[in-house]
């Protein structure tokens, strides 16, 4: 059976002696694992298509549930983040979390999709900064992954949250009289607030339309990674490495 997709490639392995197996997010079946025979091969017209972070149109044989890659039409390559190691080291980390997408999860794949094109064009063209974009994908990524915030009113007075700061383990905000003891929390207040509940609702084309002063992004983006850190419970190996390029 034949499987026509668009697909975008977060993980690339090498295979035997010309093959490659692939991560490929799908806009209509998830994430899946690929076979892309002979693509290491040289002049093979799987090249292109089988690099990571190659956003192409696919077409997929499946054969008992095991995909092989037949034709593919590459309609991006992000070739922008090669000549950046910190837009790179970014990308991959981007693509680590992606990949702790469920197999063949159709639920949220076309949206998330578009998240993952989104934010890696931004990096790649150098649209907006490393910093700004991997903090708008964390908590969006959370977002449609049913981890939504609740980023409103304080939990506990349900007033407007002054010097708020968003409680990890509920996902709420509280005021800084309202934290509960013991609570693990992290500042996000003021603009820093504001933005992050634009970013967890606006339209997906709109998400980096948002400006923050360096220290409010500096709220923020410390926030979204502590929140996406809580939630997936697990460590990202490229996460060490960006914040090395940080330091």
């Amino acid at each position: 059976m034949y499987l026509q997709v668009n697909g975008l490639v977060i993980r690339s392995v090498d295979y035997k002696e010309s093959d490659k197996i692939l991560t490929v997010l799908t806009d209509t079946a998830g994430k899946l694992t690929v076979n892309a025979r002979g693509a290491r091969r040289r002049g093979s017209r799987l090249i292109s298509a089988s690099a990571l972070f190659a956003y192409s149109e696919m077409s997929l044989f499946e054969n008992r549930g095991r995909y092989t890659l037949d034709e593919a039409n590459t309609l991006e390559l992000f070739s922008g983040l090669g000549r950046d190691i910190e837009k790179m080291a970014a990308a991959s980390y981007f693509a680590e979390v992606l990949g702790t997408e469920a197999e063949e999860d159709r639920g949220t794949g076309a949206e998330v999709l578009r998240l993952a094109l989104n934010c890696l064009y931004a990096l790649s063209e150098g649209v907006h900064g490393v910093k700004k974009t991997k903090a708008a994908f964390e908590l969006r990524y959370m977002a449609q992954s049913g981890y939504m915030p609740q980023l409103g009113r304080c939990r506990v007075c349900g007033g407007e949250p002054r010097d708020a700061g968003l409680e990890l383990a509920s996902g709420t905000v509280v005021c800084a009289g309202c934290a509960s003891p013991g609570a693990l929390s992290v500042p996000l207040g003021g603009s820093a607030l504001a933005a992050a509940r634009y970013v967890a609702s606006c339209e997906l084309k709109r998400l980096l339309s948002f400006s923050l002063p360096d220290a409010e992004l500096e709220t923020l983006a410390f926030a979204c990674e502590k929140y996406l850190l809580s939630k997936l419970e697990r460590r990202f190996k490229t996460l060490e490495f960006y914040r090395t390029l940080e330091e």
